[in-house]
């Protein structure tokens, strides 16, 4: 290290920052959108919001969840019943399909689209058949670590490495910033590339030991991919064995036994759950080899209760209901750590209040990603100030740069955006509805990279910047034209989900406009005119839009 330790991380904190900066982005925006999943769901599911109101009891829902599968899916090898809560109201069910099905046979799918589902009302245990299909909030949350059209495993692969990328950019960070702690408090707007590092400073400080929690975390959460050699060499092919054993969970006959034995009924159970986890605390309930003579029934406490995202679980005999596995049996603590790493990256175990904290943390992560980005094209554009002075260009590498730039900040809320909007507006019975909205979602965003690559100039960064803050703020109205569950309709009768996602939009939406008219004003356009510039990193820099 000729230049010493501070420059030598400064320059490993810039390549590794720009790298990996605009898959970050992505990941941030779609994994802080990821704390409210299930009120994302909610939202693009309006056929169930009139459920919302109803208040029905675990046993009752659970009673409808059975009598509903032993008729849709009688000879299904594992039943899946996910219990209401205040976050996500309806009630949800899982199953198997028939080992002997015949139309899946031969069928390389994915684990989950395998499984049967559907949603039913809690209170009579009909499905919710009008109930539109999407992947609600599930989709932007498998898109930050699964992306999105390529294998699974190449999209964990790339994720990792960008989060590896982002760990070391993080700590170099560190190391380089002598006065980290005094220029969070410090913004000097209209100087340019010191405002820019300002803002960058302030974004990333602001949250620093969220960022580093949740991009460790984030690497652990998938440890098991990217370390596999040691369960490999032990338990080779096995992998379903190590995991039980690293949990100490209850294993469960995989073989069912194919001899009729009656269910036991599922409420004394869930009274025994009940009596020692607390009123709700029951949050899923997984029947294996339902109605066979090796039947199992496990219950899962609910998310909330403590940090690790393994929760405890009682496991009955499905045919006798003794108790096979109490409540108390530990997880060893390996497997407790990874469970509360993975439960600090998923904040499952969040309140309302701390869930907000979450989001305003995650919101800073993609401020710090983006203006570290915009800063690496300031600091360049200084190279080119003759040439540009002259009437030149810049090089190539800006200009990509810039246009990538452009194309993840501004595009992917615009993507977003198009996704909710598509939602509403396509036909409730379109075949492979979720496919279709996931097409919008990157059909506006490839519509806004490729504007973006075409022409990176600060007059195309208004255009986009408004076009994502009219998409967003108007989703309200959308909403009031395409359902009954508008913003009055919703704060009236209670419904704060719904509520909350309209007006949570709206302000993103006022956000985006700001930022466009900042970059539009006369003021900006006078500086921009005497840098002689064509790029939008110098005007929003003296405007203070960062």
């Amino acid at each position: 290290m000729k230049e010493g330790l501070r420059q030598s991380m400064a320059w490993l904190h810039t390549w590794t920052g720009l790298l990996a900066g605009w898959i970050l982005f992505l990941v941030f925006c779609t994994g802080t959108a990821s704390y409210y999943k299930d009120e994302i769901t909610l939202w693009m599911k309006p056929e169930v919001h009139q459920s919302m109101t109803r208040q029905v009891a675990p046993a009752a829902a659970t009673a409808n969840a059975v009598a509903f599968l032993e008729q849709r899916a009688p000879k299904s090898d594992r039943w899946i019943i996910t219990l209401p809560s205040e976050r996500e109201p309806t009630l949800r069910t899982m199953w198997a399909p028939p080992p002997a099905d015949p139309a899946r046979q031969g069928e390389q799918r994915p684990r989950r689209a395998r499984f049967g589902n559907a949603t039913l009302d809690p209170a009579t245990g009909e499905e919710l058949a009008a109930a539109r299909a999407t992947r609600g909030g599930e989709f932007l949350y498998r898109m930050h670590f699964d992306l999105h059209y390529m294998p699974v495993i190449w999209s964990r692969w790339i994720v990792g490495i960008c989060a590896m990328f982002m760990l070391v950019a993080i700590l170099s960070g560190i190391v380089t910033h002598k006065r980290i702690f005094k220029d969070f408090f410090t913004f000097r707007p209209a100087k340019g590339q010191r405002s820019w590092l300002d803002a960058h400073n302030a974004s990333a400080v602001l949250a620093l030991p969220y960022h580093l929690m949740i991009t460790y975390t984030g690497i652990v959460t998938l440890m098991f991919m990217y370390m596999p050699w040691g369960v490999k060499a032990v338990y080779q092919d096995e992998r379903d064995k190590f995991f039980t054993e690293l949990r100490q969970d209850v294993a469960i006959d995989p073989k069912a036994s194919r001899v009729p034995a009656a269910l036991t009924p599922l409420q004394p159970l869930l009274a025994q759950a009940t009596a020692a986890w607390g009123e709700g605390g029951v949050g899923r309930i997984v029947v294996s080899h339902p109605k066979q003579t090796n039947a199992a029934v496990a219950l899962y406490r609910r998310d909330g209760k403590q940090m690790s995202v393994d929760q405890p679980a009682m496991v009955f005999d499905g045919v006798t209901g003794a108790l096979v596995s109490p409540p108390e049996q530990a997880a060893a603590p390996a497997a407790q750590t990874q469970g509360v790493m993975i439960g600090l990256h998923a904040a499952r175990f969040s309140s309302a209040a701390l869930r907000a904290l979450f989001i305003v943390a995650g919101l800073a992560g993609c401020a710090m990603v983006a203006t570290g980005l915009i800063l690496w094209a300031v600091k360049e554009r200084q190279k080119y100030a003759k040439a540009l002075a002259k009437g030149g260009r810049v090089g190539f590498g800006l200009r990509l740069v810039d246009g990538l730039n452009l194309g993840a900040i501004a595009g992917v809320p615009i993507a977003i955006a198009a996704y909710f909007w598509s939602n509403r507006l396509l036909p409730v019975e379109l075949a492979e509805r979720p496919a279709m909205e996931a097409a919008w979602f990157f059909g506006a965003w490839g519509t806004a990279a490729v504007l973006a690559m075409a022409r990176p100039s600060r007059r195309m960064w208004q255009i986009l910047l408004a076009v994502g803050g009219v998409l967003f703020a108007g989703l309200p109205i959308l909403n009031m034209f395409t359902t009954e569950s508008h913003l009055g309709y919703s704060l009236s009768h209670g419904l704060l989900q719904i509520a909350g996602f309209d007006l949570v939009v709206l302000v993103i939406g006022i956000g985006l406009l700001f930022a466009a008219k900042r970059m539009g004003n006369s003021r900006m356009n006078k500086v921009n005119k005497v840098n002689k510039v064509n790029d939008p990193a110098p005007v929003l820099a003296s405007g203070g839009a960062a």
